[in-house]
């Protein structure tokens, strides 16, 4: 950890870092398949894809010779019946809710930052009582630009009034830490998340990466103790 690093707020993705929504997402998406005639799929085989969207997920598991008009549906029907379902199964990863309070605890703040629609992670933050805890909310259309953009982590910081130069982002995707690079953070990679069998998460260039919300906690101690 280098000399001048001086932490004040740990940022998280939200599906696959902060909140483990698998359950509810592949809920979704079985019933958007079987709503129109498709075979169910594999929680193992999908998982890796949520970070990338419910698109993703519905171009994994339909043929590629489905087309954009069905597809559409598929996504239609996908969205509005997690709208209604969103936080049946979701909760936080084990360990987060502890490194959560000990972040609080350290005097230091934490916000999420996600390309979730508002729509669905105002929600989901709400019926987990997170909202009113986390320092800034920045959802994928929040601002003109999504991750890997920088933009979001800016927005971000300034609602939650830090520099980037004083965060770590933590995500579990290739875009998360494009993204906190792009805006000068410190970055960790939750390798517990929702990765896929090719990813290679220790050439995305983090500072390092994390096995669980616990070994986040150990990193954030040794930055603050630095």
């Amino acid at each position: 950890m280098p000399a001048a690093f001086k932490l004040s707020c740990v940022l998280f993705d939200l599906d696959g870092t902060l909140v483990d929504t698998s359950a509810d997402l592949i809920a979704a998406l079985n019933h958007a398949l079987t709503q129109h005639q498709f075979a169910e799929v594999a929680a193992d085989g999908v998982k890796p894809y949520i970070s990338y969207g419910a698109a993703a997920m519905i171009k994994h598991s339909v043929a590629a010779t489905v087309d954009a008009t069905v597809q559409a549906d598929l996504l239609q029907s996908f969205l509005e019946y997690y709208q209604d379902n969103i936080a049946t199964h979701s909760a936080l990863f084990a360990g987060m809710d502890a490194t959560l309070a000990s972040i609080e605890a350290l005097g230091l703040k934490w916000g999420v930052i996600t390309n979730k629609r508002q729509c669905f992670t105002q929600p989901l933050l709400d019926a987990l009582g997170l909202s009113q805890r986390a320092a800034c909310i920045i959802s994928g259309d929040s601002t003109p630009h999504s991750k890997p953009h920088p933009l979001p982590m800016l927005t971000g910081c300034e609602q939650a009034g830090v520099a980037a130069q004083e965060c770590v982002y933590i995500g579990d995707a290739s875009h998360d830490i494009a993204a906190g690079r792009a805006a000068a953070m410190k970055t960790l990679v939750a390798t517990y998340g929702f990765l896929k069998p090719d990813d290679q998460p220790e050439q995305w260039g983090a500072d390092l990466l994390v096995a669980s919300p616990l070994h986040i906690n150990d990193w954030i101690k040794a930055a603050v103790c630095h």
